[in-house]
C-alpha cells in the first residue's frame, strides 16, 4: 500500500526565510539580463545598459538604431497571466502579489507607448527564452536592425 501525504498549497519557505529570498531579487545584471548581453557583444552590437535616458531604463539599449529591450521575469511581469494570476492568488498575500504585478503590467505598456512615440522600437523578451533561446532572442535584434538600416 503506498502512502500520500497531502500537503496544503502555500510557501515551504517561514516569513523569515521568504524575506530574506526577496531581499536577495536583482534590480539589473540579472541572470538573463547578462546571458543576451553577452550574446548580443559576441555579434559585435554595441548598447548600453539601463539606458537612463528614455522612459523605462530599458535593460539594454541600442541607441544607434534607437532599440530599448527589456528582459522580462516571468513572475514580476505577469508570463501567462490568467493561469499564474489563480496560483498566486491562492498563495501567501495574494492580493498584494496580484496587484503589483498588474501594475508591473500596466506601467510596461505605458513605458512602451512612451517610447515607440519618441521614435523608439521596443523588444521584450522573457527570461525562459533568454536562457533557453538565446540565439533567437539575439536573431530578433539584428532582424530589427536590419529592418532599420532598410528603411534608411
Amino acid at each position: 500500500m503506498i502512502q500520500v501525504t497531502v500537503r496544503k498549497m502555500g510557501d515551504v519557505l517561514t516569513k523569515e526565510q521568504r524575506r530574506k529570498n526577496m531581499q536577495h531579487i536583482r534590480g539589473q545584471d540579472t541572470r538573463i539580463e547578462v546571458i543576451l548581453r553577452k550574446a548580443l557583444w559576441h555579434e559585435g552590437i554595441r548598447y548600453r545598459k539601463n539606458y537612463k535616458d528614455i522612459p523605462g531604463k530599458p535593460d539594454i539599449a541600442i541607441t544607434k538604431y534607437k532599440i530599448a529591450i527589456f528582459c522580462d521575469g516571468e513572475y514580476f511581469h505577469g508570463y501567462d497571466w490568467d493561469e499564474q494570476r489563480l496560483r498566486i492568488q491562492k498563495g501567501n498575500n495574494g492580493k498584494f502579489w496580484v496587484d503589483k504585478i498588474e501594475k508591473n503590467m500596466a506601467r510596461d505598456v505605458r513605458n512602451d507607448q512612451a517610447l515607440e512615440m519618441m521614435g523608439w522600437t521596443v523588444l521584450h523578451f522573457w527570461g525562459k527564452d533568454i536562457k533557453n533561446k538565446t540565439e533567437d532572442c539575439v536573431r530578433a535584434v539584428k532582424d530589427r536592425i536590419f529592418d532599420i538600416k532598410a528603411n534608411d
